[in-house]
């Protein structure tokens, strides 16, 4: 029986990192959290991959036809560094949209104040895309 692993996603933002989660054997993403892009970080991140067992990291990272944004390198660096300090294997995805995506679930779904939840939902979508792509 193949082991069942576990998911988390980042949306990476200069001030918020959003949060998602799934697992290999359902294979949907649901909104976890949102972290302060702070000196906490890697501490709160650390906590939350071993509280929740968490096997694998999806990092959004922005791509445009090969063209590279600094958004990317930022997300590229921070997967990089946690890859490195915390001992997790890192895969990147292409997020192009993303957070207008989020935005307009949420709107969708009558949210208010949007902002707060935008960065996760993304994270949502950037994990689920991967799910998708990976099982197709």
């Amino acid at each position: 029986m193949k082991k069942l692993e576990k998911y988390l996603a980042l949306d990476y933002g200069a001030s918020k990192i959003g949060l998602a989660l799934a697992d290999s054997e359902v294979r949907i993403a649901f909104a976890y959290s949102t972290l302060d892009n702070d000196r906490h970080f890697m501490e709160v991140l650390g906590k939350i991959i071993e509280l929740e067992e968490i096997d694998k990291i999806i990092m959004g990272t922005l791509g445009m036809a090969g063209a590279k944004q600094k958004k990317s390198f930022e997300a590229e660096e921070i997967g990089e560094k946690i890859k490195k300090e915390l001992e997790i294997d890192i895969v990147y995805q292409e997020e192009m949209f993303s957070t207008k995506m989020a935005q307009s679930n949420l709107k969708e779904k009558g949210m208010k104040k949007i902002k707060q939840w935008d960065n996760q939902e993304a994270a949502k979508i950037i994990l689920q895309s991967w799910l998708d792509k990976k099982h197709r």
